[in-house]
């Protein structure tokens, strides 16, 4: 399997024509094992992961998720990536999770070998950020892996959703916990027990998505321009503020607050406390060490 560090010469199309495909934003890509992603490099210290089974709108199963789970993994332990954008097509981010997977599944069998846990084991523990660029088609497990992101971008066309009660299951992904998170239990209730999908606009509207854009191309062009400003900041830093921000969502307030206060203390035994507060003095750029 190539490595991700080979990835870092590939050329990528970054400035589009008017009306160009949403994939020629990442048409390069590097020859690999990879049958399900593609993963490129659209600038310095951003790495980009494109869901690709077209054909099947992008459906998620468990090889996908063993080749996306690899992909975060290696860019996660590469130093000279600094944020992550995950994103699907233009047509669907993520349509759901492939039916022919689990339609024959018995209660023994997706209970013996915990169905499913391998597609939400990986992301939380990647320290290195992960914007989700949506567009089209974010249901059922699209939708669980968008909110498995640190920070969503959408387009106002995209479509959220949990339906699995059309199917007479439930999320099972996360998406009964995050989504309840996202938008607050009545809201949340009201869409899982109909089945009834939300827009683009209303997931900016209802929290969900930081930014709603009017285009794919925006979107994603939006997501790698903010992965690139959050690479361009101290590692140890950025690494640090997500790890407080994400405690927020399981600590009490008081709790929450003294926990941090510890690992801002902590900040000023790195050399990058040193730099950046120097650099400030000196009104000049920061030259990070990273450390």
């Amino acid at each position: 399997m190539a490595s991700i560090k080979a990835l870092r010469n590939l050329p990528t199309l970054l400035r589009l024509s008017h009306g160009a495909r949403l994939s020629r934003l990442y048409s390069s890509t590097a020859p690999s094992t990879y049958e399900n992603i593609l993963v490129t490099a659209p600038k310095p210290g951003v790495g980009l992961i494109t869901l690709n089974r077209p054909r099947a709108l992008n459906a998620l199963s468990t090889a996908l998720f063993q080749e996306l789970n690899d992909a975060l993994r290696q860019l996660d332990h590469d130093k000279s990536t600094g944020a992550i954008v995950l994103t699907g097509s233009e047509k669907a981010f993520a349509a759901g999770a492939d039916i022919k997977e689990m339609e024959d599944l018995s209660f023994s069998e997706a209970f013996n070998t915990n169905f499913i846990s391998s597609w939400s084991s990986t992301i939380p523990g990647v320290r290195t950020p992960l914007i989700a660029a949506v567009n089209g088609h974010a249901l059922g497990g699209g939708c669980e892996l968008a909110l498995m992101a640190d920070i969503i971008y959408c387009s106002s066309t995209a479509t959220f959703g949990q339906p699995e009660i059309k199917l007479g299951i439930i999320p099972g992904a996360g998406g009964s916990q995050r989504l309840t998170e996202a938008i607050g239990k009545s809201r949340a209730m009201e869409l899982i027990l109909t089945g009834k999908n939300f827009s683009g606009t209303e997931a900016g509207q209802w929290g969900v998505a930081a930014r709603v854009f009017d285009s794919a191309e925006a979107c994603v062009q939006g997501a790698i321009d903010t992965a690139g400003r959050i690479s361009d900041m101290s590692s140890v830093a950025v690494k640090a503020a997500k790890e407080v921000v994400n405690k927020s969502q399981d600590l009490p307030l008081r709790d929450g607050l003294e926990y941090e206060r510890k690992v801002f203390h902590s900040l000023f035994g790195s050399r990058d406390q040193k730099i950046g507060m120097a650099a400030f003095t000196e009104k000049k750029k920061p030259e990070w060490s990273h450390e």
